[in-house]
């Protein structure tokens, strides 16, 4: 390649660089002289960012990005100076030459379209100057630039944007970090198992040490005997070796304790720092955010500020990553839904501009993020209309559902409250994503509202996806892990302690009784120890849910770095990941969001064993058993209900992937499902099922909104033996269906 060519290139990836790191400065400081045009720091800061860039231009030979750094340092100047009094059109159009700026040195800003555009912001900077009225065409207005879609080939240049002074930023690739993560836990667990030899060649030089006191002894006794001299000289010679070896043997021993306090102590450092090197400050996620609202709510007619708390709170960069999606979700429709036009919020006492606040911070071993707004809170009258309108429950059903329970209709897929679609919302698609985002962090999200006072969501999720805190149990002799986060406590209960309660074993825990369910079971394993006196109990906390899961020992908590499965084994249901213990042993981690779905099967089947098997077990008269397969609760639930009462025994899976694990694990007589769902499908599902030689013959209802004749085609076509549109759902419908297709509960 042409060397001047290859300078030119590096040239233009610095400038680049630059650009990033310059422009973010415009950003941020431009919103703040917007509330405040007086502030002269952010003045400095804005003036020094566009004279920076201008220089920079100049050097690589972009005389586009020398004009418009060139106009808008002319402008920040005479704002320095007085001349000009910064508004909020003022603030468009500087922001607009940031992005300028930022993009100045793409292909598509060399063409004549490009020109254009500089040649019209350089003009119309120019009459800010002279003090004429800038009017610019709604053709010409720059719309608010949407953030940029994750790309993990630029991930490693975001990570040096807005280094701190004089730190020194290197790139290195995720795969090259996981690596040095990798081998660093592998070396500390190794040097770990030099421990416990260390520890017994102290036991040999202890016992060594005995043995040469009974040689002393035997010297004396033999000396007072009359032992012969040439006998003596015999064993004072023995002796004497004995403890040369005994001293080297010793001096060994400590350089070797020595060493290994040494390498443990620098090992477990140099895992702690490449495990830091994974966590970079939530302000990663959070640059653009701030200018983001403000574009949007003025393209809405709205006031809105966002204020960050907690920019420098570590996070897992996989995590991070992940966060971008929802936050911009959120965001978007706390602008959108939450926050009132100007003359609507001065007519309820508030100030025209509306506040969104967004924390950071770091809560046991998770990582909290909350985001509230100031607006006017969830419309509970028009959600419930809403929930009834779509017949996703009827209306006296959605008059006795409480407040948290409204709240949860909105992160159903496919869900709003916009009956018209705009560029903004209406579509039904961000809570959705954004509770699908968490579930897949292994991670929740709450919201709450106060009418007329704001909505708050609480975002929860692990601190880092590669390592984790965990308790280490024993279930049916083998080590599995579950992460602390999920857990409430852990403590032993006596037998005497374990009661009967609607047909469920129960403990009490604080005056509250917590059901007991044995581990063995949940994970077909059998019970190795059935009579012990206690039993080691691990629970944990779903929503306001307590479950007791019954193990074999307790083992103790360790940090153990997570190594995924091969994804060639798929979902294993209720196992995540897999570690290796301090011991050098592997262990499972569990995934207790699928443990918990495994746990609410069992207890709706009403087929939990007892944990306390002296007492004899029970089990449910033999039933038909039904699969339901429905990502939503409302639907889910009366499903499950009607076909309960009317005796089947009723399993319940919330999405494709949870049914196939399901119908892999377990027999059933009938398979009912949705078709839209996330991570699989129905049509997936019923596909999965009719090419697998032991389900083939498994009936297969569908009940799906879609009704239109080629969507009961596809269906039909896919495998299934009967579809029951949504619409026309009604009780005896289904339950005709179910007949119809496997007889009676007990026929």
């Amino acid at each position: 390649m042409n060397p001047d060519l290859m300078r030119d290139e590096t040239m233009m990836a610095l400038f680049r660089q630059e650009a990033e790191a310059q422009t973010a400065v415009l950003a941020r400081d431009l919103l703040l002289l917007e509330r405040n045009p007086q502030l002269a720091a952010e003045l400095e800061a804005c003036m020094r960012a566009a004279h920076s860039l201008k220089g920079a231009a100049r050097i690589v030979g972009l005389d586009a990005g020398v004009r418009v750094a060139h106009v808008m340092e002319d402008c920040l100047v005479a704002a320095q100076s007085g001349r000009l009094r910064l508004g909020s059109e003022h603030i468009d159009a500087l922001l607009h030459g940031a992005d300028l700026l930022l993009h100045i040195a793409d292909p598509v800003m060399a063409d004549d379209a490009g020109g254009q555009t500089i040649d019209r912001f350089v003009e119309r900077l120019e009459r800010f100057l002279t003090g004429e009225e800038p009017v610019l065409p709604d053709s010409a207005r720059p719309l608010p630039p949407p953030l940029p879609e994750a790309d993990p080939e630029k991930d490693e240049a975001a990570e040096a944007r807005l280094p701190e002074v004089g730190e020194r930023v290197l790139r290195v690739s995720a795969e090259h970090l996981n690596l040095l993560l990798d081998l660093s836990s592998k070396s500390l667990v190794e040097l770990r198992q030099i421990r416990p030899l260390v520890d017994a060649l102290e036991r040999l030089r202890r016992q060594q040490a005995t043995t040469g006191r009974a040689l002393a002894a035997l010297q004396e006794g033999l000396q007072s005997d009359g032992f012969d001299a040439a006998g003596q000289a015999r064993l004072a010679d023995i002796r004497r070796h004995w403890s040369e070896q005994q001293e080297i043997f010793t001096r060994s021993l400590q350089t070797l304790d020595e060493f290994s306090w040494q390498a443990g102590q620098r090992t477990r450092r140099l895992y702690d720092t490449v495990l830091a090197c994974r966590m970079r400050p939530f302000a990663d996620v959070t640059v653009g955010l701030a200018r983001m609202v403000r574009d949007l709510g003025r393209s809405l007619g709205k006031q809105v500020r966002l204020e960050i708390d907690g920019e420098s709170t570590p996070v897992d960069r996989d995590v991070l990553t992940r966060l971008e999606a929802p936050l911009m979700h959120l965001l978007r429709n706390a602008v959108d839904h939450g926050i009132e036009g100007p003359d609507v919020r001065l007519g309820t006492g508030k100030p025209p501009e509306g506040l969104i606040v967004l924390r950071a911070s770091h809560r046991a071993d998770k990582l909290r993020i909350e985001l509230e707004d100031d607006g006017g809170g969830v419309d509970l009258k028009a959600l419930r209309r809403t929930i009834v309108e779509r017949r996703l429950t009827n209306a006296d059903t959605a008059d006795r559902l409480t407040e948290a329970e409204l709240l949860a209709f909105l992160f159903l897929p496919g869900f709003s409250l916009r009956d018209a679609v705009t560029e903004v919302s209406g579509r039904g698609v961000g809570l959705d994503a954004v509770h699908h985002e968490m579930r897949e962090l292994h991670g929740s999200v709450q919201v709450s509202q106060q009418s007329n006072r704001g909505t708050r969501f609480v975002l929860e999720m692990p601190l880092t996806l590669s390592i984790v805190r965990s308790l280490v149990v024993e279930i049916s002799g083998e080590a599995y892990a579950f992460p602390l986060a999920h857990i409430e406590r852990m403590q032993d209960v006596p037998r005497a302690d374990i009661v009967q309660l609607d047909s469920r074993q129960h403990f009490w825990l604080r005056e509250t009784p917590v059901g007991l369910i044995s581990a063995c079971q949940i994970l077909q394993r059998p019970d190795v120890d059935p009579d012990r006196d206690s039993v080691p109990v691990v629970v944990l906390r779903d929503r306001d849910t307590l479950h007791g899961l019954a193990v074999d020992k307790l083992l103790g908590e360790q940090t153990l770095v997570v190594v995924p499965l091969d994804p060639r084994l798929g979902k294993i249901q209720d196992i995540s990941a897999g570690a290796v213990l301090d011991s050098g042993a592997p262990v499972l981690i569990l995934d207790v969001e699928d443990l918990l779905r495994s746990v609410e099967k069992l207890v709706s089947d009403g087929g939990l064993h007892r944990v306390d098997r002296r007492a004899g077990a029970s089990g449910p008269a033999a039933r038909k058993r039904i699969l339901v397969v429905d990502d939503s609760l409302t639907v889910r639930e009366l499903e499950r209900k009607l076909l309960q009462n009317r005796g089947y025994q009723v399993s319940v899976a919330v999405d494709g992937m949870d049914g196939w694990n399901m119908l892999r694990a377990e027999p059933f007589d009938l398979l009912v499902t949705d078709i839209d769902m996330p991570r699989m499908n129905g049509i997936e599902l019923v596909t999965l099922v009719r090419r697998d030689s032991r389900l083939q013959a498994l009936p297969v209802m569908v009940v799906s909104y879609k009704d239109r004749e080629e969507d009961r085609r596809r269906g039909l076509d896919a495998g299934a033996d009967y579809y029951l549109a949504k619409a026309s759902f009604h009780d005896e419908a289904l339950l005709d269906a179910v007949v119809d297709l496997i007889g009676e509960a007990q026929g």
